[in-house]
């Protein structure tokens, strides 16, 4: 596909929702999201206040990463989703150290991973915390 050096990792004020849905998909996470209901992704990209992408260096600049977050810019931010269309480029990582730059060192950066996505986020350097609660949604 792409070396590193051809990616364009940039903060967006927005996202195309056809565009989230589809990196959605092709990064696993479409089976555990509301890729099918339109109104709720845009009101997922519309909700969140920090978003990264990393795109292709090339015509039309294709969408293939997007860490999409909650924070308050001073001392927390949870990452809802870190979705990467094209792996084993280190995207996941570059969307990861995007995101810390721009927050800075004064803000922590906190995630819930898929299961099968744990040994990634360890590898990168992440700590596991034990301690963490969960409400589940109803729909």
């Amino acid at each position: 596909m792409a070396e590193q050096s051809h990616i364009l990792y940039a903060r967006e004020a927005s996202l195309d929702t056809p565009e989230f849905r589809r990196v959605l998909v092709e990064s696993g996470l479409g089976e555990v999201r509301p890729v099918d209901d339109e109104a709720r992704l845009k009101a997922m990209l519309d909700g969140a206040n920090l978003i990264v992408t990393a795109r292709l260096d090339m015509e039309g600049k294709p969408l293939i990463g997007v860490a999409r977050c909650l924070t308050d810019f001073s001392w927390v931010c949870y990452m809802s989703d870190l979705a990467v269309s094209a792996k084993g480029l280190g995207i996941g990582k570059g969307l990861m150290d995007e995101v810390a730059r721009q927050l800075g060192p004064s803000v922590a950066i906190s995630l819930i991973s898929m299961p099968d996505a744990v040994g990634f986020y360890q590898r990168i350097g992440m700590k596991r915390m034990p301690d963490a609660f969960w409400i589940s949604r109803k729909r």
